[in-house]
């Protein structure tokens, strides 16, 4: 008891000690954010009366996140409106760069990426991200219920609409086994629906939002095999008629992509469909054969 009454103190201050650390922290990254000067607009296109295809061409861009460690250069690629572009390669070869250039979350240091022809640079970011859509690895629901988490895609949305959007990438297989139906109550961490469900309402969430251009990475999380089967059959229909680029973990989801991209350190090493590059017997060729064959080695294809 004597010891217990000794420590017990001790051991609440040092709690208490790192509770404050993390406080100091966080305090340091919000006035951090705080203090960031606004990233200039430089808009001088308006895309309300333009008829937006998804063709995106990347012309000689370089970028880098420092200035001492270049990570794409020299990159140039076009993806025409409807086509799928997967991008595969190792950690750090600059997947999800190249996403986050295309979003403007990033600008480029040299070079362009041109929308239908026209300079991303000149229009304003959130006029260009009103024609994009994301469905990321990390699924983000909000507290309301599966209806609302939908809806979200597009505020205007009909019932009829969602309610297409839910079928169409089979939402509805899950939320008809639920006794409140799409009335069912959902926290922000999606505690009452599986980790394969919380991905098929975000793809749904992109379904409805109807954008021309779709980034998707695939999620890396083990869901059952069913589900995953449905999580493959919704995004190759959310793919449809869309401009997709996505960035691919198993390289069996990717076969049927117009276009497969290989990247290392932030180039193209290899390009072209499944069928050319396995012919080519390259560095596609020994990723694809390596996962398949089950090799020992690390084959990450994640970012």
């Amino acid at each position: 008891q004597y010891s217990r009454q000794f420590t017990q103190p001790l051991t609440q201050v040092a709690s208490m000690l790192n509770v404050m650390q993390s406080g100091i922290a966080s305090a340091e990254r919000v006035f951090e954010l705080l203090d960031a000067p606004e990233e200039p607009e430089g808009a001088t296109t308006d895309l309300s009366s333009v008829e937006v295809k998804g063709r995106i061409e990347f012309r000689d861009v370089d970028f880098a996140y420092s200035p001492d460690k270049p990570l794409i250069q020299d990159l140039s690629l076009v993806a025409e409106p409807g086509e799928t572009v997967a991008i595969v390669g190792p950690t750090g070869a600059g997947k999800t760069t190249m996403v986050n250039l295309i979003m403007r979350f990033y600008d480029v240091d040299s070079g362009a990426i041109l929308l239908d022809g026209i300079d991303t640079a000149t229009i304003s970011r959130q006029d260009l991200r009103r024609h994009m859509g994301m469905v990321l690895q990390d699924t983000w629901l909000f507290g309301g219920t599966i209806r609302d988490n939908i809806a979200y895609g597009n505020l205007n949305a009909t019932e009829e609409q969602i309610m297409e959007a839910a079928r169409a990438t089979y939402v509805d297989r899950f939320v008809h086994s639920l006794s409140d139906g799409y009335d069912t109550v959902i926290d922000d961490e999606g505690g009452t629906v599986s980790a394969g469900e919380k991905q098929l309402l975000t793809i749904a969430r992109a379904f409805l939002a109807d954008p021309t251009i779709l980034i998707l990475d695939e999620a890396t999380s083990s869901v059952d095999t069913r589900t995953e089967v449905l999580i493959q059959r919704a995004m190759a229909a959310l793919r449809s008629n869309r401009t997709s680029f996505v960035i691919a973990h198993r390289l069996s989801t990717i076969r049927d992509a117009d276009t497969i991209l290989v990247m290392e350190h932030g180039h193209i090493v290899e390009q072209g469909n499944h069928e050319t590059l396995l012919a080519a017997d390259g560095a596609y060729a020994r990723l694809y054969n390596a996962q398949f064959a089950g090799a020992a080695v690390d084959v990450d294809v994640a970012s």
